[in-house]
């Protein structure tokens, strides 16, 4: 599908890209990193603007992390609680939780960017534990912007050997988010070992 879709960038340039980048926020797993890529190596080449492609980027991202905010402020725990059904997702879940009950904000603006596997379960949940409507944006639009500059830039830099360097962070960020979840995972094993070793 990857391919599909990067072969009809050039022909719908700027709405395929607001689209991507939009429904990737919202979790649909959409290569909205290499998409963003392509499109700054378009620039480069001449072939798109550049403002309007990072201002597109922008606003789709910054779209979708809103209403992802919403559906978790709207439908709280009954959406947050169908998507932990699913063993992957339930862990997402808690990473997410446990970086918005620690860090709040911070993790608001890493999950944008250097954490964006997990960005839209932080945005539902954002939601749904009623986090301030005003923090949530500043830092997601504060992260979507680094998010958005960081790819485009890089499109634009190495334009002629883009989609290596796609893969390579596309992998580093996977790796990253796999991380931070084995290191939650990690976390509360020992707490439930420790608790149990306490009660006996």
């Amino acid at each position: 599908m990857t391919e599909q879709l990067l072969a009809l960038l050039p022909i719908y340039g700027l709405p395929l890209l607001a689209a991507v980048t939009g429904l990737s926020c919202l979790g649909l797993p959409l290569p909205a990193s290499i998409v963003m890529m392509l499109m700054g190596a378009f620039a480069a080449a001449g072939d798109f603007n550049l403002t309007a492609v990072f201002l597109t980027a922008l606003g789709a991202a910054v779209l979708g992390d809103q209403t992802g905010f919403a559906i978790g402020r709207l439908g709280g725990g009954a959406i947050v609680s169908r998507l932990a059904r699913t063993p992957t997702k339930q862990q997402a879940l808690a990473s997410a939780q446990k970086r918005i009950d620690t860090h709040g904000a911070v993790a608001v603006f890493l999950t944008r960017w250097l954490l964006a596997p997990l960005g839209p379960y932080v945005n539902l949940l954002a939601g749904a534990t009623a986090f301030s409507w005003a923090r949530f944006t500043f830092y997601g639009v504060t992260g979507e912007l680094f998010w958005v500059g960081g790819y485009t830039g890089l499109g634009v830099t190495f334009s002629d050997n883009v989609m290596s360097i796609a893969e390579i962070v596309g992998d580093l960020s996977g790796f990253l988010a796999a991380g931070v979840i084995a290191l939650y995972l990690g976390w509360r094993i020992v707490r439930i070992v420790r608790n149990s070793e306490s009660r006996a």
